[in-house]
């Protein structure tokens, strides 16, 4: 199998994927903008041929790359990046060069959020009111109908970026006065729980492994409020939550993925969608997984790819918390006291990349327990502000 990973480098973790490929025969072939040599020993030697290209925005470049690589290997099996930037560049490849996944023809449906609530709503699972609007005149008729504060954000965007809560009329004229040109989709604000439905497909849509995480807050109130941030994964799934979850997955068609659904849910138990994203969820979740697990999503990805199945049986055995610190905030605890305190459960922590920063923190810690409470009790040591 001839398998083009696009920017194999980025996110740092990403990189096992490639060494777990490789492990099961697969012929690497990377893809980025970054000088071979910067590339970590086990990446480079996990891949068979590296192309380095001037400019990943540069489509001709990208064609060439990929003309290169068939000439020399013969067809493309598959091509990705697990990186929800690369998503759209990814669909006109495989368009292009008829390699099998997600093509350009199904690209808006998992890129752009009106578009998402549409099959959220055909699929049976409740969504928050909400549409695109462009002007002024359209959002307080919108406002009308479902009163403040609303929500505003790219259609069509990736994470939290530009993404606005608007408690009043000033704030809404304000923010048509910035608004940047693109289409925005503003949403009725739900107060709940922001939890998500997390896994991996076969070639025929079933959920081979699936998970869920709790968050403390929203990116979007992390970001814009330059908060810190904890999430958590659950060992026993709520069973409306897994019913909502494989809905979206038979509506989306998700096929030998990984998936990451975002849901509110509300004080009343019930579940409202928020957006799909299909690829692995971000930051250090891909190694959380195994964390929680105690086994490999690297190399089960590779055995999906080649046989269609897992290699073996997971159980969630743990609770796996990720906590975020910031270097801007004044903690009562330093990094020593945190491993002297709680070393026994912290399963790994680490510099988080600073494109992350604002999202993620600057330093996170990956928390591992059976239950919960020693967890919420890390949670408050670290993040405790003096």
């Amino acid at each position: 199998m001839n398998y083009v990973f696009l920017s194999p480098h980025f996110p740092d973790n990403f990189y096992q994927f490639c060494v777990a490929l490789r492990k099961y025969g697969v012929t690497i072939l990377g893809l980025a903008d970054e000088y071979y040599y910067n590339l970590r020993p086990e990446l480079r030697d996990a891949l068979i041929e590296y192309f380095k290209v001037e400019d990943m925005h540069n489509y001709d470049q990208l064609l060439r790359a990929l003309g290169y690589f068939t000439f020399k290997y013969g067809k493309i099996d598959r091509i990705d990046s697990q990186n929800e930037y690369w998503l759209e560049t990814e669909a006109k490849l495989r368009t292009d060069f008829n390699i099998p996944g997600i093509k350009l023809d199904q690209i808006q449906a998992i890129k752009c959020k009106s578009k998402m609530k549409q099959i959220f709503i055909r699929a049976g699972v409740s969504v928050a009111r909400g549409k695109v609007l462009k002007n002024l005149n359209e959002a307080l008729e919108f406002v009308e109908e479902v009163g403040y504060p609303i929500v505003a954000k790219p259609d069509k965007g990736v994470g939290a970026a530009d993404t606005f809560k608007i408690e009043n009329e000033k704030q809404l004229k304000n923010f048509f006065e910035i608004k940047p040109k693109i289409d925005y989709i503003f949403e009725e604000y739900i107060k709940g729980q922001i939890c998500s439905f997390d896994g991996l497909t076969d070639k025929e849509g079933n959920p081979l492994f699936f998970t869920s995480h709790v968050y403390q807050r929203g990116i979007m109130e992390t970001v814009n409020d330059d908060l810190h941030i904890y999430y958590y994964s659950l060992r026993e799934i709520p069973e409306d939550l897994i019913d909502a979850g494989l809905r979206i997955l038979k509506a989306f068609e998700v096929k030998e993925r990984f998936f990451h659904f975002e849901f509110f849910k509300l004080n009343d138990g019930r579940y409202f969608a928020l957006e799909v994203n299909m690829r692995p969820p971000g930051g250090l979740t891909t190694d959380m997984f195994n964390y929680a697990c105690d086994f490999d999503i690297y190399k089960e990805f590779a055995n999906m790819l080649l046989y269609n199945s897992l290699s073996e049986e997971y159980i969630r055995k743990y609770h796996v918390c990720y906590v975020g610190r910031k270097f801007n905030k004044n903690y009562s605890h330093s990094h020593d006291e945190i491993l002297k305190n709680f070393g026994s459960i912290i399963a790994h922590h680490q510099h988080i990349n600073s494109i992350f920063g604002r999202a993620l923190g600057d330093y996170g810690y990956i928390l591992r327990y059976p239950t919960l409470d020693k967890i919420f009790e890390a949670i408050e040591f670290i993040h405790k502000l003096n």
